[in-house]
């Protein structure tokens, strides 16, 4: 059996986050289990071999140990990186959807093209070229 990494994130709103994520990053729905009061109770979000998982935020026992980003200042305690075959396409659909650059799109000085965004809810996404499995070997 093989490992991996999966993220998980947790959003005031998670549908809408969920067809953010998917209208402009190009993650594609893979399962979605309904919650409390009509929002999303779990969801899972492919983008090639990657996943993450999402759900809303809740006041539960796993809720407990999360926050978001609007109750610390938007500071993170991580971030999430995905490689795209064409960084440029991707940044062009997330600056006309508004989301707020961090860090503009540009060439990396280990290889690649790179930029960084806050989501709608302010999760720190940074999505580029660079194949840090390729880059290992």
């Amino acid at each position: 059996m093989s490992s991996t990494v999966v993220p998980c994130l947790r959003y005031r709103d998670a549908s809408r986050m969920i067809e953010w994520l998917c209208i402009n990053l190009g993650f594609e729905k893979r399962l979605l289990v309904p919650g409390k009061d009509k929002d999303v109770g779990h969801a899972e979000l492919t983008l090639g071999d990657g996943m993450v998982m999402i759900g809303a935020e809740a006041d539960d026992d796993y809720g407990q140990l999360l926050t978001t980003p609007q109750k610390t200042g938007g500071l993170q305690t991580q971030t999430i990186w995905i490689r795209v075959d064409d960084a440029d396409r991707i940044y062009s659909r997330v600056v006309e959807s508004g989301a707020d650059i961090v860090r503009a799109i540009d060439d990396a000085p280990y290889g690649g093209r790179e930029f960084a965004c806050r989501d709608p809810e302010g999760h720190v996404w940074n999505v580029g070229t660079y194949d840090p499995w390729k880059a290992a070997s």
